[in-house]
């Protein structure tokens, strides 16, 4: 499943400079993660973003946003962000500032144990 990599560039002019940022391939797209904690990626043509359950709601009543069904079940606490919604460079980065900022807030993730020789 291929995602839209002028979408991805766009996200990473956005994240320039920015301190514990890193990206994955995930899903079939890519994940930008904060500190090892996804809070954004592109699936095909739309923007994921992770989102604090108390605003989800909310953010539904956004244009061009429904929620993540990436499985065919919506997925608690992820929305997508049609691209329609992204037109403007102020636009996407008041999606990703969004959902960093929720994500900043998250515990650090536990250590993963090392694997057996």
């Amino acid at each position: 499943m291929a995602f839209d990599e002028a979408l991805a560039g766009r996200i990473r002019e956005q994240l320039v400079g920015r301190c514990g940022i890193s990206e994955r391939k995930m899903f079939g797209g890519i994940a930008f993660m904060l500190d090892d904690k996804m809070f954004a990626g592109v699936i095909k043509d739309d923007l994921m973003v992770r989102v604090d359950p108390q605003t989800f709601a909310t953010a539904l009543t956004e244009p061009h946003v429904r929620e993540m069904d990436f499985t065919g079940r919506p997925m608690q606490g992820y929305h997508y962000v049609a691209y329609a919604g992204l037109a403007t460079d102020e636009a996407l980065a008041r999606w990703l500032d969004f959902a960093r900022s929720w994500v900043a807030t998250l515990p650090a993730k536990p250590a993963k144990k090392p694997k057996n020789p």
